[in-house]
């Protein structure tokens, strides 16, 4: 195959047409989640994050190895919830809108994570907060949410 003018010229101009999706490929937030493989809401909640442009690579966990997960990452028991995520860093507990994760990212406190303990199904919820773990595993209200 011989390179020509008009080969090399098509083949620039595929690369500056496709330029805008791979940055876009690589703003994609990661997330490594933790979840127990029986919970159909965990399922939900990385289906509401893939949704929202999130890469989420899963791993199955059980009982007392998701448990101390937990407790290694700095989870307060009292904030645990079904699902346990990772990124940039911060623990992710629980049904934490993607909303949240983003602000958390933005803003980059000096915390853990965020949580949502013990929270079900989205549409069928009471009003809720999400709260923000300090590092020394006290907690504060990061959003508050009205009941669906």
């Amino acid at each position: 195959m011989t390179l020509t003018r008009r080969s090399l010229l098509a083949c620039s101009a595929s690369f500056v047409a496709a330029a805008p999706f791979a940055a876009w490929a690589e703003e994609k937030p990661a997330i490594h989640v933790m979840k127990d493989p029986n919970c159909g809401c965990c399922s939900a909640w990385i289906e509401i994050l893939e949704n929202e442009g999130f890469a989420v690579r899963t791993e199955r966990s059980l009982g007392t190895l998701l448990i101390k997960y937990k407790q290694d990452n700095g989870i307060p028991q009292s904030m645990a919830s079904c699902h346990t995520g990772k990124i940039e860093g911060y623990m992710i507990e629980g049904h934490v809108p993607p909303a949240d994760i983003r602000k958390l990212l933005a803003e980059r406190p000096d915390a853990i994570g965020l949580a949502v303990p013990g929270m079900g199904p989205e549409n069928e919820r009471d009003a809720y907060d999400v709260y923000l773990i300090a590092r020394d595993g006290s907690s504060e209200v990061f959003t508050h949410y009205e009941a669906a």
